[in-house]
This record gives structure tokens, C-alpha cells and sequence, in this order.
């Protein structure tokens, strides 16, 4: 699981989240809307706007309906169906509710939290239910790491100085703004980079967006890897599990870190993945219990 919904051009894209939050009496327990004009009870979702990806279009949906802002975590799965526009494709992610609260609206008339297998029992839907059921898979109380591959900066042999001082060129700019937006529904609390001048710039944006000061971390940059490989995935490793309750740690890091690092992770957990090359400006959504990865999403460089 973990590959956004493609932009095919008959296909309606929407995204929709699992919302959840923690219950003292029953572990967990997930929100569930009900819209008037169909008489249903059903997770949030909704069509994606121009130019958004799965996680944006999930947030803002979950936003609109139910008044709550949430931390959008892994996928969950993907369902199908026909409607009068044509075949529709809806990308579920697992999202944690933070803060708001719901009141009606032009969508949604009404709100109830329930324990997962309440929950399964009003869902007007089977579909619903096979997200319940794959996130009920894992603990609900993960945590993540967006590992992102820094955006375009030209090529190395045009540059004339030190290559570690090489920066954005104009794409590589765009694409990093555009990840400053992209990477917000992770809700992340930390932002660390190989130090490097084109990683910290392709993460700079995000960072000035949330107020967060970049951290140089040595042990992401391709020197450090080439001399103690396993240094990058425990550093990873390290800054998730520094991670408090809510949020993700972004890393940004070269094209010859990530690889083995995801590969690395997804063998040791058994984990599977697909092809492990990332594009420059492309990220990995990793999340984990503890120290040990449970998903690999990958996600494509903006397209701008």
C-alpha cells in the first residue's frame, strides 16, 4: 500500500481519512459522518481540487466535514466505484485528530465517535469497512519520518565550487515551495537535513512556513553514508523516536542515501516496498511503532 492515486483523466480523484483519536475506555475511537442527502454513515472524503495531492485533499475533507484538524498519516487502501462523472478512486489515510470541533454544515448534518467495532456496525458501507479493517491492522499510535530527496540543482559538473555548496536551480526552487505546502498535512515538528546547501533549501520553505529551524544531521549526507551505511537509518530511527504524540519528523537527504536507507528499514521488518529509487524532490512517508517500520508510502516530486 502507499502509492497515491494516479491522475488518470477519467478518473475522479478524492481522498478521504480514517479520523481518529484516543479513548481511555476503549483505546481508540474513530469519527464518523452522516450527510442528509444520502442518508449515510460514512468516513470523510471528497473530491481533490486542482493541483492537490492525496494527503492535501484528505486533510482539507476532513477539515470541511467534520471541523477537526488532523495529523495525515499512511495510506490505508484505495476503493473504486462508478458514479455519474465516471469511475471514481478514493485514497484512505489514517489521520489524528488534533483539534476543532464539528458543527453542521452544507455536507455533513451530524458527527459521532465510536470504538472500532461500533463503528463497523453503522458504516452504510462495505468499503468503509475494509479501511476500518486495514487500519485496525497496526497500532494507531504510530509515528513518522517524511524522507525527502532534495529538489533539482542543476548539474554537478557545471557548478564551479565546493559541490556541498551547489543550490537550487530555478525548478529545484519551485519544487521546494511546492513541498512546503505538500508536506503540511504530515503536521511535522521537525525539520532536519543533510548539510548540504541544496538539501536545507529544498526544505527551507517548510521550515519558514512553521516557524522550525533547520537541523544539520552529517550522517544524512552521501559522504557520512559511504563510510558507516547503517548511520543514516539509526539516525532515522533516533529522530522519529524523539517524536512526541502528534506530528512527523522531515529529512531531507541525496540519491545516494534514501535507497538503501528505505530498503534497509523495509528489510529488516519485512516490509514490502517497490522500486526504491526517488527522484529528485520525490519523499517517502515512512512510519513506524517504535523502532520498527510497519509502511512504506512513496509520494512524486510536485509537478510544477
Amino acid at each position: 500500500m502507499g502509492t497515491p492515486v494516479p491522475n488518470e483523466s477519467r478518473t475522479v480523484r478524492a481522498a478521504g481519512a480514517l479520523l481518529w483519536r484516543p479513548s481511555r475506555k476503549h483505546g481508540v475511537k474513530v469519527a464518523l459522518v452522516h450527510r442528509a442527502r444520502y442518508d449515510d454513515w460514512s468516513l470523510p472524503k471528497g473530491k481533490a481540487l486542482e493541483g492537490e495531492t492525496a494527503p492535501l485533499t484528505a486533510a482539507r475533507e476532513v477539515a470541511e466535514e467534520t471541523g477537526f484538524s488532523s495529523a495525515i498519516g499512511r495510506a490505508l487502501t484505495s476503493v473504486s466505484y462508478e458514479v455519474s462523472a465516471g469511475p471514481k478512486t478514493v485514497l484512505y489515510f489514517a489521520a489524528r485528530a488534533t483539534e476543532g470541533g464539528f458543527s453542521p454544515n452544507k455536507e455533513v448534518d451530524d458527527l459521532t465517535w465510536l470504538p472500532i467495532d461500533a463503528a463497523a456496525e453503522l458504516m452504510s458501507y462495505e468499503y468503509d469497512r475494509a479501511v476500518l479493517d486495514t487500519f485496525a491492522l497496526e497500532e494507531p499510535d504510530l509515528r513518522s519520518a517524511v524522507l525527502v530527496r532534495h529538489a533539482r540543482a542543476g548539474h554537478r559538473e557545471s557548478f564551479d565550487g565546493d559541490d556541498t555548496s551547489r543550490p537550487l536551480d530555478g525548478k529545484g526552487q519551485r519544487q521546494a515551495q511546492a513541498l512546503g505546502r505538500q508536506l503540511q498535512p504530515f503536521l511535522p515538528t521537525a525539520v532536519h537535513s543533510a548539510p548540504i546547501r541544496r538539501c536545507r533549501e529544498t526544505v527551507a520553505p517548510l521550515a519558514d512556513q512553521l516557524d522550525l529551524k533547520i537541523i544539520d544531521e552529517p550522517l544524512l549526507g552521501e559522504d557520512a553514508y559511504r563510510d558507516d551505511p547503517a548511520g543514516a537509518r539509526r539516525k532515522l530511527v533516533e529522530l522519529v523516536g524523539d517524536l512526541g504524540p502528534v506530528g512527523s519528523v522531515v529529512a531531507c537527504s541525496q540519491g545516494g542515501v534514501i535507497p538503501g536507507v528505505v530498503k534497509s528499514l523495509a528489510g529488516r521488518a519485512d516490509v514490502t516496498i517497490g522500486e526504491a529509487g526517488t527522484p529528485k524532490a520525490a519523499y517517502w512517508l515512512l512510519t513506524f511503532d517504535g523502532r520498527r517500520l510497519v509502511q512504506a508510502d512513496p509520494y512524486p516530486a510536485p509537478s510544477v
